[in-house]
């Protein structure tokens, strides 16, 4: 049986650090999420393309997202299995919501409310002023369903590796 207790206690502190973070970056360097699926088409088809060094910033900046994503959920699913002994399929369904915690929070929170909604001057690229994409809700929705499968993957994989040292650590 799912504690959504844990769940939402580790889903939100992740999701509070995944938010912050991905805020002070786009609030920073705004630039390292002008990349295809983080932005609309039309805006990226008219803003500056990327340098190579801001290229190798933006593996640099998404490393620290992913290790959120991944290694929290990896760590909350792993205390979950200690503690309540559940199997796989359960496991796999805490893993899938802490993920779907974090990034429907910045589906709507993020992209829907401060992206499209709000659309504050940093978040606008030099050159795409006015552009429809900063309006575009669907543009997000669709590229969070898109991730949906590799999370129900990865979700999988975090099930069967926090099962496996869950029994055998």
């Amino acid at each position: 049986m799912l504690d959504w207790t844990k769940l939402i206690m580790d889903g939100g502190i992740f999701t509070a650090v995944f938010t912050g973070l991905v805020l002070y970056t786009a609030m920073n360097k705004p630039r390292m999420f002008l990349t295809p699926g983080e932005v609309p088409p039309d805006i990226l088809a008219k803003a500056k393309p990327l340098s190579k060094q801001e290229k190798e910033q933006v593996q640099k900046a998404m490393f620290p997202l992913m290790v959120i994503l991944v290694g929290g959920t990896l760590y909350s699913t792993y205390t979950f299995a200690q503690q309540s002994g559940a199997g796989f399929g359960t496991l796999f369904l805490h893993a899938l919501l802490i993920q779907l915690i974090i990034t429907t929070f910045d589906l709507i929170f993020i992209d829907w409310f401060i992206l499209n909604t709000l659309t504050p001057k940093w978040a606008v690229f030099p050159g795409t002023e006015g552009l429809a994409g900063y309006k575009d809700y669907g543009f997000h929705a669709k590229v969070h369903l898109k991730l949906l499968p590799r999370q129900i993957v990865g979700a999988m994989v975090i099930a069967g590796i926090c099962l496996l040292l869950a029994n055998f650590l």
